[in-house]
């Protein structure tokens, strides 16, 4: 009897030293708020989750959606969320009204952000009006005047505004309508507007319908990046956090640079669980329209250290654009132009947080 009480007694006490174990696994991992959009970039923070890799570097990754990235931006003093992916456009407003920094890159959209018209449209006519973008298609004659759905200040806005550059025009020479990317879908097809601007996935679905590329920000001579921003005050008083998450989202990138279109089934998942409905072909198709770029790839692309960094160059053509169009006022232009949003400080300690 005394033996088992003994142990019963020794039981009990492997029994609450578990309890306490895991109680405390449970109070390493904390709930981190992250911003993304129903695009590309989303599937990392996703695929991290299917995979444990947040709560293996001590979060649970909460992913908050948004319909553009103004209304990310909007939510950020909130403290809604503390770091995630946005657009390159949008991030210079976060840089400017909520003070956010710009700490990696998430890819490339440069060729997923396109004016798209319908089959019969005769902006299809003329091709290559400007030698310097043979594949834009429009005319000053075929454009001017004419109804353009876009979400404004966005990397679709300076799709559009890059089209219109080139056709020697400006945003003063159409007429805006403002819609997030699921509303220029639905009112397009209804036949509203003479352009739609959409990036991807949204795309894919306007090019289901027919519709065809009338420019996108490559051939019109462009290039716009999707970034990852952070909000200062988080960062600043969590940069192991932060390069944390940036070595968690570093691992999404290497799965994507080692699989690549292997990777679609999941992606068509993500996809659905984003609201979109996509075939595995069309998903082959977004990854690899994707590009994305290594934590060394990227120590380099922010490498200020011999002058201007790549990242830099990218923001300040995208910050000279939005202010020659009078998006940005002079003063925040040059303010912007300084890049002192652009940090590499959470790339560089990655490698040394476990």
């Amino acid at each position: 009897m005394l033996q088992m009480k003994r142990w019963v007694g020794f039981a009990a006490a492997v029994m609450a030293l578990l309890a306490m174990a895991v109680t405390a696994l449970a109070a390493e991992v904390k709930p981190l708020d992250t911003t993304w959009q129903a695009e590309h970039e989303t599937f990392v923070p996703w695929y991290a989750k299917q995979q444990g890799w947040d709560k293996a570097a001590g979060f649970d990754f909460k992913l908050h959606m948004f319909d553009s990235g103004m209304a990310q931006i909007e939510a950020l003093p909130a403290k809604q969320w503390v770091v995630g992916g946005t657009g390159g456009v949008p991030m210079m407003f976060g840089a400017l009204r909520q003070n956010a920094y710009l700490i990696a890159i998430a890819n490339d959209e440069s060729v997923t952000n396109a004016v798209l018209v319908r089959p019969d449209s005769p902006i299809l006519k003329t091709k290559g009006f400007n030698p310097k973008h043979p594949d834009v298609f429009g005319s000053p004659e075929s454009v001017k005047g004419k109804t353009i759905l876009a979400t404004t200040i966005s990397s679709g806005h300076y799709a559009m505004s890059l089209w219109l550059k080139s056709l020697g025009l400006t945003d003063k020479d159409v007429t805006i309508k403002n819609m997030d990317p699921a509303q220029c879908v639905a009112a397009f097809e209804k036949g509203i507007g003479d352009a739609v601007v959409l990036w991807a996935p949204q795309m894919y679905n306007g090019l289901k319908k027919g519709w065809k590329v009338a420019s996108d920000v490559k051939t019109a001579g462009g290039f716009v990046p999707i970034v990852l921003i952070g909000d200062k005050e988080y960062c600043d008083k969590n940069p192991e956090e932060v390069a944390r998450f940036l070595k968690v989202y570093f691992q999404g990138i290497d799965a994507l640079r080692a699989e690549g279109v292997k990777l679609a089934p999941e992606y068509t998942r993500f996809l659905k669980w984003a609201g979109l409905n996509m075939t595995e072909e069309e998903a082959k198709m977004d990854l690899e329209l994707h590009p994305v770029f290594t934590l060394q790839e990227q120590l380099k692309m922010f490498d200020a250290s011999t002058g201007e960094s790549q990242v830099q160059a990218w923001q300040k053509d995208l910050v000279k654009f939005f202010t020659e169009l009078g998006k940005l006022k002079p003063a925040e232009g040059e303010k912007l132009l300084t890049g002192y949003y652009i940090t590499d400080k959470f790339l560089k300690l990655v490698p040394t947080v476990k």
